[in-house]
């Protein structure tokens, strides 16, 4: 069995991200809810524009450090013209530092995340860590979480991880794309990216997943992809398809 060049996405594939962000954004929904009560402003209306202004920063810069902090910031200044209540400069900078305290959290590892690293790296396999975000945040992730065991010098972080970015990295360190693979929960930044430049591609679903990562597949896949349910069934479903026992998907489809 040709030893495979497999390269995984860190944030909900690997580790947990999502359920810090929701737990900060829970935190925000109240607070404005509380300072707007009196306009009668609903926790849903609250998300709902925060993450139409968050979704617009990442795709603009990236995943940059002051987005998300800001993306609350302006989610307020935009129901503040709303309402006509009154913008307070210490609320503004109490509600930037609710975002900033979203890196702070000590990061957790998916089920599974070692046990899998670990069978994979014993079965001869490459592997890479292809993550998107700040470069300092990420390093301290990988610090806590160990994972230079696993993948060593071996990890690229991109502030916008798109197809270009991908792409770059395979052409840079000459990938051999009929046995490379992408790993990770995210359509957007993993799967459809990993399709379009012709690797294969498991996803992953996240255990809370960010709509933003939710979009359709425009492309039809050169080379196999898959849906693994859970981490821990990523090495059997490409030991599987290794040995001719199963088939990578084919055609568009659409994850709820």
């Amino acid at each position: 069995m040709k030893p495979q060049l497999i390269l995984f996405d860190m944030d909900d594939t690997l580790s947990h991200c999502n359920i810090y962000f929701d737990m900060v954004i829970d935190q925000f929904s109240d607070q404005l809810t509380t300072w707007f009560a009196a306009h009668k402003l609903t926790a849903e209306a609250v998300k709902d524009k925060q993450y139409e202004i968050d979704s617009q920063g990442v795709t603009q810069q990236g995943f940059t450090e002051e987005h998300f902090p800001l993306s609350l910031v302006d989610t307020y200044r935009y129901f503040s013209q709303m309402t006509g209540r009154s913008e307070d400069e210490r609320e503004i900078a109490d509600l930037f530092q609710l975002g900033r305290s979203v890196y702070d959290r000590n990061v957790e590892p998916y089920p599974d995340m070692a046990e899998t690293l670990t069978r994979l790296h014993e079965e001869g396999h490459q592997l890479f860590l292809y993550t998107g975000g700040v470069e300092a945040i990420q390093k301290r992730k990988v610090e806590s979480l160990k994972l230079g065991d696993f993948f060593g010098d071996r990890i690229f972080i991109r502030r916008h991880k798109n197809s270009e970015a991908l792409e770059a990295i395979l052409n840079e360190h000459r990938f051999d794309r009929t046995r490379t693979w992408m790993i990770g929960n995210s359509l957007r930044t993993d799967i459809v990216p990993a399709l379009e430049r012709g690797i294969k591609a498991i996803y992953v679903p996240a255990i809370a997943e960010w709509d933003y990562n939710i979009v359709e597949l425009p492309v039809k896949p050169e080379g196999a992809y898959f849906t693994a349910p859970t981490l821990k069934e990523v090495p059997d479903t490409i030991g599987n398809y290794l040995t001719g026992r199963a088939e990578g998907r084919r055609g568009e489809r659409r994850v709820q």
